[in-house]
């Protein structure tokens, strides 16, 4: 392949004639392998309103065109041209005719997101309800106060409690004089009328502490009225902007009161589960709540109410705690010190976790723990003071004895050191209990996720009926607080007119050129074969698991494996090159370095592994960024006993992974966007689990490579630690731009860029960054290339649901909505341009659709055209035959990412001191950790992440 870093024109003038028609045009067919698609125009919407805010075009004659393949100079755009008139050229566009030199793009305009260009009408019609109650609010205006509490570092719990104090105090009676304050625990509170405070009022408030009581200063100070009147204007959609202070003064309305009498963990609520226990093992259990959020809809506030449910850690013993997570099935037969390994693991686990104390009677005094010794608490020493003022080493268990006339019954195992480290304070476990409603931020093992998604999952007729009772239970409008501020709760469900659109047709390749007609979100290759295989002729299988699980004989599943595969029309030739039984990760990096000098054209590599393992992380990193060798992993339990399913699966995956095309969009029925060149891109930021502080988050970014679109290229950077925005955007578009030229010997008349993971609270900022990043990446590229940007934000993380109004729409067990079910209207934006879409077929619990939000769109799509768009992105998913639940390109994304957390996998030794990391700071720099994430150029060419 020919790689160049020149403009697109410079690489352009590199390649003969012959690619083009007879008018000089380049044929979009003979790149793609497509139908005809006639001749290409410019794109719609071109970007030169926009630019011309910016940068003015100067008009000191014709600047240089995009070439062949571009489209910037004409005037027959459809779908209405570009926003804004420019100065001159014609149709507002740039390119043939006024854009001179190029000047550097001002960042002086802030983009805001478009408004709705009407609802859709595809599809047929079905009847639904949403989990939205609607909220009646009161006209006029509400007032807002700031609190200030010191000492400042209060949890909300006791900042609530303070405040609540102050409420039902007579001495503070003439300042409330029966109103109900709001207060989120921070330092906003809001009332209906306005207190009688001039500017400010300072007020002292005691609570009960253990020992003594507690003094707190609070300043209460007012800020503002809040007009309930804009939030009306713009629910009705006479103002773009929905007033934000308005909106959270509500939701803090509708929160403080569940805020007062349960445990609240972000939006949700929940409740110690008195009465029966769903333990989840490790001493975490599944605590059941509800989520609750105020969303503005169309015409209305909503309350957004769903069932919910989060791992916390179990009140009891710590002795009891420390048995659970080291699997210790009696402590009393625990009668010896714990193993390094087991107080390392100990350690990760309580670390950072509240304890109280029960050795002094009814003050249940509490800490929180920062270590766990070395030394058991019979060995343990520390400083003690004598009332002489000498100070003397005296032990732990000693202390205790002489102290509290305790007798430690398990002086063998270590202490919790709490407080701060320097302090020296430590506590044996047996006078220590885990404190209640403490949420795990900590990742769940695999058995752990799994008994949690078999304690939640319930079928959406279950769902919808749960939810309702939720409602029933909160009784919302005899809530004080609500009838004081005058809000009134429906406690019916939102119903809505949904659609479901049609799914498109799958083509496939081989002699018959068979299509598939996906139902409910699934189709079936059987008697079809791949769009384009690739015949694997020399190839490798490498076995990390022992000869005890996975037998000589056993790799007789490679004769089910060829017989799939070469039905598939994706031939295995032969037997493997290589064949042997490796241990450990170590074996890894010298095999495949075997490998790859010992067999030329080794295509790949199947790697049997014994299930979760190490392995795998240094297997992808080997394959993906040393040697550049496509790798396939398969569990033993899938070698020794083989299924047809399982091994269709690893072919769709072995065969793009070696460049070839499972399926594609039968091109006959796509959407009009596919007539012009048109580039896909997925963006997504993985970060690291909650609770780790120093690791980096990974930005991934991946664009379709050809029309159909099927093959995708990647590109990934380590980034700053939970930072949302993608910081190198610019230049990965660029890369991945001139990779769809080589590929297409097409430059891109649109982009579509669907960005995963942005809450709404960001989107402006991302879109503000990265819209500015991809235009510059374009204009860089070349003067004046300018293709029309669509930027759509996919939102998986959100917690409304869709149920059937009718028995009869219901599918499969669970009883979910039909794949392709689309909502534009009731539960969406006021007057900006989003949508709910469920695009797959749920298949346990109730599906979750997804929410998509266009934040810009110079390509004037309508509401049937990008829903249309993002379904049927929705069946080119290369790993299944089934539509997933976001468009592929975002999928891609996540799966990039994901792989690039493997790649920065440190290798783990074994020592004495338990697990410790490997190597020294340097290999943790943003340069070395860059290098780790850099994939070989070989797989760059293919789609490794598959």
């Amino acid at each position: 392949m020919h790689y160049c870093t020149q403009t697109l024109n410079q690489c352009d003038s590199q390649h003969p004639p012959s690619v083009r028609s007879k008018d000089g045009q380049k044929s979009y067919e003979s790149a793609t392998t497509l139908s005809t698609f006639g001749r290409i125009t410019k794109p719609q919407g071109l970007l030169g309103g926009i630019l011309n805010e910016i940068t003015p075009p100067m008009c000191s004659g014709d600047g240089p065109s995009l070439g062949s393949g571009g489209s910037a100079g004409s005037s027959g755009t459809t779908g209405g041209g570009s926003s804004g008139g420019a100065p001159c050229g014609s149709g507002g566009s740039t390119g043939g005719n006024g854009l001179g030199q190029h000047q550097p793009i001002q960042h002086t305009v802030q983009f805001e997101p478009p408004p709705r260009p009407g609802r859709g009408t595809e599809g047929r019609p079905i009847a639904l309800r949403a989990n939205h109650f609607e909220i009646r609010m009161p006209k006029g205006f509400l007032h807002h106060y700031d609190v200030a509490i010191s000492p400042d570092k209060c949890p909300r719990r006791v900042n609530r409690e303070i405040i609540e104090t102050m409420v039902n105090s007579m001495h503070y009676q003439k300042y409330f004089y029966n109103q109900k304050p709001v207060f989120d625990g921070r330092r906003n509170m809001y009332t209906r009328q306005p207190l009688p405070i001039s500017n400010e009022k300072v007020s002292f408030v005691t609570l009960p502490g253990e020992g003594k009581d507690r003094v707190f200063k609070v300043a209460i100070k007012h800020v503002s009225e809040v007009s309930l009147f804009s939030l009306e204007e713009a629910l009705e959609g006479r103002t773009q902007r929905i007033p934000n202070d308005a909106v959270v003064s509500l939701d803090v309305i509708m929160r403080h009161l569940p805020s007062m009498s349960y445990t609240p963990v972000g939006r949700s609520f929940f409740q110690n589960p008195d009465g029966y226990e769903n333990p989840l093992g490790g001493g975490r259990e599944v605590w059941f709540g509800f989520h609750q959020s105020v969303r503005p809809s169309q015409w209305r506030m909503m309350l957004n109410i769903d069932v919910s449910a989060t791992a916390f850690y179990k009140a009891q013993s710590v002795i009891d705690f420390m048995c659970e997570v080291l699997e210790i099935p009696d402590k009393n037969e625990q009668r010896r010190p714990l193993a390094d390994s087991q107080r390392v693991k100990f350690t990760k686990e309580i670390k950072g976790l509240k304890v109280e104390i029960t050795h002094c009677g009814s003050m249940r005094r509490k800490y929180r723990v920062c270590n766990v010794t070395r030394r058991p608490a019979q060995m343990q020493s520390f400083p003690l003071q004598l009332e002489t003022g000498a100070t003397v080493e005296c032990t732990v268990a000693k202390y205790f004895q002489e102290r509290y006339k305790i007798s430690l019954n398990y002086p063998h195992l270590p202490c919790l050191q709490v407080g701060q480290e320097q302090k020296h304070t430590y506590l044996p476990l047996e006078v220590c209990n885990m404190v209640a409603g403490q949420r795990c931020i900590k990742k769940l093992t695999d058995m752990q996720t799994s008994t949690m998604i078999k304690a939640t999952a319930r079928s959406a007729p279950d769902r919808e009926k749960e939810i309702n009772n939720l409602v029933k239970r909160a009784n919302f409008n005899a809530d004080p607080h609500l009838q004081m501020f005058g809000i009134n709760v429906n406690p019916r469900m939102a119903e809505i007119q949904g659609r479901v659109i049609p799914a498109p047709k799958i083509q496939y390749g081989g002699r018959t050129k068979a299509q598939a007609s996906p139902q409910q979100g699934v189709w079936d290759m059987r008697g079809k074969q791949f769009f384009s295989g690739i015949e694997v002729k020399v190839w490798a299988i490498a076995c990390f698991a022992p000869k005890r699980i996975v037998r000589e004989d056993s790799l007789q599943f490679i004769v089910q494996l060829q017989k799939i595969s070469n039905d598939a029309g994706m031939p295995i030739v032969g037997q493997p090159c290589f064949c042997k039984y490796a241990t450990g990760q170590d074996q890894v990096e010298p095999m495949f370095r075997f490998l790859k000098n010992k067999y030329a054209g080794l295509q790949l590599i199947v790697v049997v592994l014994p299930g979760k393992t190490p392995v795998y992380a240094e297997v992808k990193r080997v394959g993906d960024i040393m040697f550049g060798l496509a790798t396939q992993c398969v569990q033993s339990k899938n070698v020794n006993k083989t299924s047809p399913q399982t091994l269709s699966n690893l072919c769709l995956k072995i065969n793009v992974k070696l460049g070839g095309i499972n399926s594609i969009l039968v091109p006959a029925v796509r959407p009009t966007v596919f007539r012009e060149p048109v580039i896909f891109f997925g963006a997504d930021v993985t970060h690291p689990p909650a609770g780790d502080k120093t690791k980096p988050s990974i930005a991934a970014v991946v664009a379709s490579m050809d029309a159909h679109p099927s093959r995708y290229s990647a590109t990934v950077r380590v980034q700053s630690h939970r930072q949302e925005i993608i910081q190198d955007l610019y230049p990965m578009v660029r890369d991945l731009l001139l990779q769809f030229y080589r590929s297409t010997r097409f430059k891109p008349t649109r982009i579509i860029y669907y960005r995963d993971g942005v809450s709404e609270g960001q989107f402006l900022n991302v879109l503000n960054h990265e819209l500015r990043a991809i235009r510059e990446a374009c204009v860089k590229l070349e003067i004046g290339y300018q293709p029309g940007i669509t930027f759509v934000v996919v939102q998986k993380r959100h917690h409304t649901r869709l149920f059937c109004a009718d028995k009869k729409d219901q599918m499969g067990k669970s009883g979910n909505i039909p794949a392709g079910t689309t909502v534009d209207q009731v539960i969406t934006h006021p007057t900006e341009f989003d949508f709910y879409l469920c695009s797959h077929a749920g298949i346990q619990g109730t599906s979750r659709p997804s929410h998509y939000h266009v934040l810009w769109d110079d390509n004037h799509f309508s509401a049937d055209d990008i829903q249309n768009l993002t379904y049927q992105l929705c069946h080119t998913y290369v790993r299944c035959t089934r539509s997933v639940s976001i468009p592929a390109p975002a999928y891609y994304a996540h799966l990039v990412a994901f792989r690039a957390r493997y790649h920065l996998v440190e290798k783990e030794i074994d020592s004495g001191e338990g697990s410790q990391k490997s190597g020294n700071s340097d290999e943790r720099t943003p340069t070395a950790m860059m290098r780790a994430v850099t994939v070989h150029p070989d797989t760059l060419r293919v789609m490794y992440f598959a």
